[in-house]
């Protein structure tokens, strides 16, 4: 096929957004799917990757539908996303990462502060990674929210497939 076009993909804190672009960078068609955000504490912020995927999914198949164009003429897909961590179990289901109870919540979304003192904890190592991150630890980051999983909820940090890693205790 000679016209064929890209789907950019964003996934961002409030909403997944899908876009068909031509090989000129011209936007042919978008849908927008928005995304629920769980804060059950101060400084926490929480999502379910279910949620996600299903908005990922209904804002794609919009925007192609939108072009009218087949899924055939779609040559390659290109994906973009906020930082968050996911929490699985052993069998990929999803494992909640929440203080507030719900199972479905197992998302830490990048804005959560959750884990400052682990954030803290790590710069004050001076390890040479920090060269590579600014030379502080972000609570943004995936260590200190992994830490902060097995430190405050060492059940369901057990019941992640990740509870084979050990970040410090």
């Amino acid at each position: 096929m000679a016209d064929r076009v890209v789907m950019a993909v964003d996934v961002g804190t409030g909403s997944a957004r899908a876009g068909i672009f031509d090989a000129g960078g011209r936007m042919l068609a978008r849908d927008s799917r928005p995304i629920v955000l769980n804060r059950p504490a101060p400084d926490h912020a929480e999502q379910d990757s279910e949620d996600i995927w299903r908005a990922v999914c209904a804002a794609a198949r919009a925007a192609r539908a939108e072009s009218g164009l087949p899924a055939e003429a779609i040559a390659g897909i290109s994906f973009d996303a906020t930082c968050s961590l996911v929490a699985l179990d052993k069998n990929d289901r999803p494992a909640s990462v929440s203080t507030g109870g719900e199972e479905r919540w197992n998302v830490v979304v990048w804005l959560d502060h959750r884990a400052v003192a682990e954030a803290q904890e790590c710069t004050a190592t001076g390890h040479r990674v920090l060269d590579f991150v600014g030379g502080t630890m972000s609570p943004e980051m995936e260590v200190p929210k992994l830490m902060w999983l097995k430190r405050h909820l060492p059940g369901r940090w057990r019941s992640t497939a990740g509870s084979s890693i050990s970040p410090t205790s």
